[in-house]
């Protein structure tokens, strides 16, 4: 009777301690509404870009860093289209392709070659914030990870961007990067 009991407080425990830890959610992107200046898409992603970033283990160790070279541009009906091409301190090189639609209500969906559903971009003031599985290569395997990605222009030319990843609800890693228009 007794381990039972100890056994059920434990379990009880976890539960109240998981509970917390949903419990605490991040900032809502309304909450940029007022930050100047306002990110507008289809301004910033325009052109040529660079991103200059670094990738972090779940233990905040700094695991690999990267460049990229971006080219956006705009169809006539509206879609954006960001062709990035990354090149790692490794040697390694990948493309991501993000295709960006405009939807009804001025939101966008996101799409990209190693993401399996579109995310829907939600944006306020100088913030954007999505969530999307990317498909990573690790190990020689794809692996899909939950990324939360937040975007914040500081100035017209520069947005910074951090990126949490995870798998079964626990950070595996993040990304940070700074993404700049080019002249």
């Amino acid at each position: 009777m007794q381990l039972a009991s100890s056994v059920h407080r434990r379990y009880l425990f976890l539960l109240s301690l998981l509970a917390g830890m949903w419990g605490c959610s991040s900032a809502d992107v309304s909450s940029y509404a007022s930050n100047q200046p306002a990110l507008v898409l289809e301004d910033f992603f325009d052109g040529q870009l660079s991103a200059h970033g670094i990738v972090k283990n779940r233990s905040g160790e700094l695991t690999r860093y990267f460049n990229v070279e971006i080219t956006a541009s705009w169809d006539e009906q509206g879609v954006g289209t960001l062709d990035e091409h990354f090149v790692f301190d490794d040697g390694e090189k990948q493309q991501r392709i993000w295709t960006l639609t405009k939807q009804a209500d001025g939101s966008f969906l996101a799409r990209a070659n190693d993401v399996g559903q579109p995310a829907q971009m939600h944006l306020a003031g100088n913030a954007l914030f999505m969530d999307y599985v990317l498909t990573l290569q690790y190990k020689g395997k794809p692996l899909d990870v939950v990324v939360e990605d937040k975007m914040y222009l500081v100035n017209p030319n520069t947005i910074v961007n951090e990126s949490v990843m995870r798998k079964f609800g626990f950070k595996v890693g993040s990304v940070s990067l700074v993404i700049q228009k080019q002249s």
